[in-house]
């Protein structure tokens, strides 16, 4: 099974890769009144300790037309608890079929989903029921907003089971 896992790991990280920044569209320029500066978005991460992300540009206006995924790993036997600052503005729409974040319960786009959101509302806290999650930030060519900024810590499977607890808070 180390080779699966070897392949896995290969395969997920060149999607990472090309998903976050190795692309043109992950690496353009974006002029500001005060400087020029490259905008990068979405990352795979795996610290220990745990960390925080932000759309681009956060807390000023994020681009338009930016796709972002990042993919937290937690050690094995933990799961993620994800938390969305109250700072947080993402534009509003029905069904959030515009700018959104989407947040997967596993290391794919294809992961079962736990939540599409936008709005002025922050998430709820979000938990995993496994060592992955997959978060999209999305953002199409129109109304832009401040963004968002999230934190993420690990904590144990639940005592007993294979598996987190996967309610949300």
């Amino acid at each position: 099974m180390i080779y699966g896992r070897s392949v896995f790991h290969i395969v997920a990280s060149l999607i990472i890769f090309h998903l976050s920044g190795a692309t043109k569209k992950g690496t353009e320029k974006q002029t500001t009144s005060e400087t020029q500066k490259s905008v990068q978005c979405g990352t795979w991460t795996k610290h220990a300790e745990g960390g925080i992300f932000t759309s681009p540009n956060y807390p000023s206006k994020y681009p338009p037309d930016r796709e972002c995924i990042y993919i937290i790993e937690a050690a094995p036997r933990q799961c993620i608890e994800l938390y969305f600052d109250e700072k947080y503005s993402i534009e509003p729409s029905w069904e959030c079929k515009f700018d959104h974040i989407e947040v997967r319960d596993g290391p794919f786009g294809f992961s079962p989903i736990i939540g599409r959101f936008c709005g002025q509302q922050n998430p709820p806290v979000i938990k995993s029921s496994g060592r992955f999650l997959w978060i999209k930030f999305f953002a199409d060519g129109e109304l832009e907003s401040m963004g968002f900024s999230a934190r993420y810590n690990f904590t144990p499977e639940g005592k007993g089971r294979r598996i987190c607890q996967k309610d949300m808070m």
